[in-house]
């Protein structure tokens, strides 16, 4: 995850998500435990260190969510990462029958509350909080813990605007809350991750600059991703302007004049990301923010 190139800079904090943190602040004083929904592609760039110090002594369990996209070695290293401190869950939430294990963790680690109401023969309600960046998979988890549609979904970043509260079969009463980013985008590559996952709104961003840095990403990565899915080699001189205009003569990018789209181009190269085309990738490893946060301490 270590900056090796020049990248476009992104902002983007809209006002409705300093409200909605206010909102998920005062709402948190009715919890029992918050489930913290991070894309298994970038599970780093998905911490909001706002929502960190909002949730406060309240148990959190981690839920590294599309993990069916992700590289599987990374995922479990994030899972163990994650596990020292907290409870962390893997899992693909578009499968209904991953969630069942989201309610035994969740009674595990509330146990003490469940037994003290038991002994004074109150079933006890158990409320949780859902949260997470835009487009992570909140509302489609919380569809798959209610066994069916319950909260508005999409795979654009912003579809959950207001909170919503949803009483599960088994009692559990959950809030769906707003996707809340980062307050500023610090650390530029987090802001890029998060573009590259759909958390932050396509209106915003500069789709070719986002995937010429994409492509800059996935070279230091595994140039392989790239060959193998635009069935072209790149050579070690090759810049990544010179592989995006291959992207767009592979795919029929052309315009009149045998010019390339590069809007296309580009637009198709960060939707297979987004869609798993390019096959299991995760982009950030502990290894990457071990050395952050060790940077950090010599400043």
């Amino acid at each position: 995850m270590s900056k090796q190139f020049e990248l476009a800079t992104i902002n983007w904090f809209p006002g409705h998500m300093t409200k909605a943190l206010r909102m998920m602040e005062k709402e948190l004083e009715a919890v029992d435990a918050i489930l913290y929904v991070l894309d298994s592609r970038a599970p780093f760039s998905c911490l909001n260190p706002k929502l960190n110090i909002v949730a406060g002594n309240k148990p959190i369990i981690y839920i590294l969510n599309k993990a069916d996209m992700a590289d599987e070695n990374k995922v479990r290293d994030w899972e163990k990462y994650f596990s020292q401190t907290n409870r962390t869950i893997v899992l693909d939430s578009s499968k209904s029958n991953s969630t069942k294990r989201i309610e035994s963790i969740v009674r595990e680690v509330l146990s003490a509350k469940i037994e003290k109401y038991a002994k004074k023969n109150i079933n006890a309600t158990i409320r949780l909080m859902v949260v997470g960046v835009p487009n992570c998979g909140k509302s489609t988890l919380i569809n798959n813990l209610c066994g069916k549609a319950r909260t508005q979904t999409g795979n654009i970043a912003g579809v959950t605007r207001g909170k919503q509260w949803v009483r599960l079969s088994s009692g559990i009463e959950v809030l769906d809350t707003p996707g809340t980013l980062w307050p500023a985008f610090d650390n530029n590559l987090v802001a890029h991750h998060l573009a590259y996952i759909g958390s932050i709104k396509e209106d915003v961003l500069d789709i070719p600059s986002l995937a010429l840095d994409f492509i800059s990403e996935l070279i230091l990565l595994d140039k392989t991703i790239l060959e193998k899915r635009y069935k072209f080699e790149i050579d070690s001189d090759m810049q990544p302007l010179e592989i995006l205009e291959k992207i767009c003569k592979s795919r029929g990018f052309l315009v009149k004049g045998g010019e390339y789209d590069y809007d296309k181009g580009a637009n198709a190269l960060i939707t297979d990301f987004k869609k798993g085309y390019l096959g299991n990738i995760t982009l950030e490893s502990v290894d990457d923010i071990r050395k952050l946060k060790k940077n950090d301490r010599k400043k």
